[in-house]
């Protein structure tokens, strides 16, 4: 794929959005004009322009995908988003609020009326439902599952009896399941009978007369095999399986491994359940890495972008107040040598470099381990053979990039000392970041948290302190 070819799609979802915001903007700007008019037809006129721009603007939306509508509900402040949302067809409305993020859905189902959630909802399938139910009123729910049937309402209750993380929660229960003693010609005309396959189906699902899997047969098998062949010489027997109470991050991984569309999911007596399949997959990584990404960097959850200050505020205060702490940990350490940078002050000049280049370190060092540990890389019996390795980056890049600052210091200040001080101070700033690095996720890990949560706020602050320690402590030793 070309890199043009490779853009389009980002680009064109960006063009459709621009086209959305104009259209918004037009509608606003003519609705300024006409308040501003006096004249007997001036309500008329109103009401007439009124009408032809969100006109246009749902003729718009008609012709958008429902996850590029998500896409702009996103990205557009809350008023906006609003009148957006009013002009969705009610039918789509369903197909929409599971694209969007859970802030924005919020922020929708707020804005809706309980008989127009019942109405979006009643199409769902009921892993969808279960997504759904738990951000919907109590009364809502309950109203819902009396609409369903009763195999539905069941399979909503079994979704909704497992964890987020497990597999569980994440099953489909629509898909085609036949019978191993029949031939292939028979499969074929039952398909044909079929309204439409479950999506993403790949493959379809072996079991007896009591639903206990026996294997799969991959769609391309039956299509290139003799038709008077029976299932059980063509079908896979070893399929790659998972059951409910899995970590669901272990089979997304699993579906990266092995290229699957889709794969079932068994009890532990082994009858089919359900299955998993590839949109659910990609959406948990997806989560998963922007639930890093917000771990990392301390905040608590997602975060609508256009939600209220006091909202953003509750995302963003705790780790703040850590880092608060921390922070005045650290200028309390240079405190200490304040007679030190008051005889000479180059000191004051040069010590942001160890601990700046000590934190990027350390980033470093935790996106690394962090990375490896969602992968399953890192175990009890190799931490100590990664600490020595991460400590021999740190040593390499100390003595490395210490020197050239050594050296630049040296230049500016015309002072050997501190040119070796600065290359100490750096070497074993640059450890203890590597140090830090590895024990700051793994520790995490062991308390039951995770590994990336606020870890770029703890390692800055060790690296910090310690960089300010390391360096003003040489130099009150050896220079002064």
């Amino acid at each position: 794929m070309t890199e043009v070819e490779a853009k389009k799609p980002q680009e064109s979802l960006q063009d459709r959005l621009a086209q959305v915001v104009e259209l918004l903007h037009r509608h606003k700007l003519v609705e300024d004009l006409t308040h501003r008019q006096e004249g007997q037809h001036h309500d008329r006129v109103e009401n007439l322009v009124h009408r032809q721009n969100l006109a246009e603007l749902q003729r718009k939306l008609d012709e958008l995908h429902s996850a590029d509508v998500a896409h702009i509900l996103e990205a557009l402040p809350l008023g906006d988003r609003l009148t957006v949302w009013q002009l969705v067809k009610v039918e789509r409305d369903g197909d929409i609020l599971l694209e969007v993020s859970d802030a924005v859905r919020e922020t929708l189902l707020a804005d809706m009326e309980d008989h127009e959630i019942l109405a979006a909802a009643k199409d769902m399938d009921a892993d969808e439902l279960a997504d759904l139910a738990s951000e919907l009123p109590r009364d809502v729910v309950h109203e819902l599952m009396e609409t369903l049937d009763a195999q539905q309402r069941e399979r909503v209750r079994s979704a909704l009896s497992y964890e987020d993380d497990q597999v569980g929660a994440l099953m489909d229960f629509e898909m085609v399941t036949i019978r191993e003693d029949v031939s292939l010609e028979v499969v074929l005309r039952y398909l044909r009978r079929l309204k439409e396959l479950p999506g993403h189906t790949d493959k379809l699902f072996v079991v007896d007369y009591d639903g206990v899997l026996k294997g799969v047969l991959p769609v391309k098998r039956l299509l290139v095999n003799d038709p008077d062949k029976l299932v059980s010489e063509v079908m896979a027997t070893d399929p790659v399986g998972f059951h409910p109470d899995e970590d669901a991050y272990d089979a997304a991984q699993a579906f990266e491994r092995y290229d699957l569309i889709s794969s079932p999911v068994v009890d532990k007596n082994g009858k089919l359940i359900g299955r998993l399949t590839i949109d659910e997959m990609v959406d948990l990584i997806r989560e998963e890495s922007e639930a890093e990404v917000l771990n990392m960097a301390g905040l608590r959850e997602e975060e609508d972008i256009f939600a209220s200050v006091w909202k953003s505020l509750r995302n963003r205060w705790a780790w703040l107040a850590i880092n608060l702490v921390t922070a005045f940990m650290a200028s309390r350490v240079i405190g200490l040598f304040e007679d030190s940078i008051e005889k000479l002050v180059a000191l004051a000049a040069l010590m942001p470099i160890v601990a700046g280049i000590g934190g990027n370190s350390g980033n470093q060092t935790i996106t690394m381990i962090v990375r490896a540990m969602a992968l399953d890389q890192v175990s009890t019996g190799n931490t100590s053979r990664l600490i020595r390795k991460e400590l021999g980056v740190g040593l390499v890049n100390g003595i490395v990039w210490g020197g050239v600052i050594g050296v630049v210091a040296y230049l500016l200040y015309d002072s050997w000392s501190l040119g070796v001080v600065m290359t100490a101070a750096m070497v074993l700033n640059l450890l203890l970041a590597a140090l830090m690095g590895v024990l700051i996720p793994m520790t995490l890990v062991r308390m039951g948290r995770d590994p990336a949560l606020g870890a770029s706020v703890m390692i800055t602050a060790v690296t910090d302190s310690g960089g300010f320690f390391i360096f003003l402590g040489l130099a009150s030793l050896f220079l002064l």
